[in-house]
């Protein structure tokens, strides 16, 4: 009997793009894929960190580099990827948020937050693939969005409206880009103890809805995010795109 065999989670050859890979999920996603063989550049604004990250990953014998980058410049996204030889794989972290109550958002809060989640991912993707596209080279491309792209939640209109945006460009970039051999997907965390929710976090009642809300009954850890984000880069994942790999606790499941 020949048996089937696994496919590979082995990322080494590969060259992978992370964006707001400075801290949090972008940094865990980084290091996931260098540990998995993969030379990472790291972006971000902030270059002291992106730095200091790659240095660290140097250390454990991985390949890292930077790029000071801010997405929301496409021009300078533009030039940088033109500049670069092609990247297998994209993760785009690069996110923010202003929550408030929908009758309280405001023109400044609606545009930040769509120009950082969804008009930069959107372009950061549109610039990977078509390089990968120019030199006739497969692909997986990799949106870090959000529970809150499949379900509504109080005080969080327009984050939602970005992430539920981020969520129909995948799905029709699949479409298009799968005669390429480039696979799209995002990855939707629920709640996960970062810089960006450790104030929301702090209060006790907040985090007492949203453990009530998460089947599993616990916030997430950057770790959570490091084995679905070289799942969905790797071999393994190979006949996936077009979706949304869940990562909530079982949040969405109510």
């Amino acid at each position: 009997m020949i048996l089937p065999k696994t496919p590979s989670f082995n990322l080494q050859g590969k060259r992978a793009l992370v964006t707001g890979a400075g801290r949090g999920i972008g940094l865990a996603s980084a290091v996931a894929l260098a540990e998995a063989g993969a030379h990472v550049t790291l972006t971000a604004r902030s270059k002291h960190e992106i730095e200091n990250a790659a240095l660290a990953m140097r250390e454990q014998g991985w390949l890292a580099d930077t790029h000071s980058l801010d997405v929301t410049d496409l021009e300078k996204v533009t030039k940088f990827i033109d500049a670069t030889d092609p990247f297998d794989i994209l993760i785009s972290s690069a996110g923010g948020a202003r929550h408030s109550p929908a009758l309280e958002v405001t023109e400044s809060d609606f545009d930040f937050t769509f120009s950082l989640n969804t008009k930069s991912a959107f372009f950061v993707t549109q610039c990977v693939a078509k390089k990968l596209i120019q030199h006739k080279l497969p692909g997986s491309l990799i949106t870090i969005s959000s529970q809150m792209g499949h379900v509504g939640g109080p005080n969080r209109a327009t984050y939602c409206a970005s992430k539920h945006a981020v969520e129909g460009f995948t799905k029709a970039m699949a479409k298009e880009l799968g005669a390429h051999n480039i696979r799209i997907n995002t990855l939707c965390p629920t709640f996960i103890k970062t810089p960006l929710t450790e104030p929301f976090l702090q209060d006790s009642d907040f985090k007492a809805y949203v453990e009530d809300m998460i089947a599993l009954k616990r916030v997430g850890e950057v770790e959570d995010i490091m084995g679905p984000a070289v799942f969905l880069a790797s071999d393994a994942s190979a006949l996936i795109t077009g979706s949304a790999l869940m990562v909530d606790g079982g949040w969405t499941a109510y």
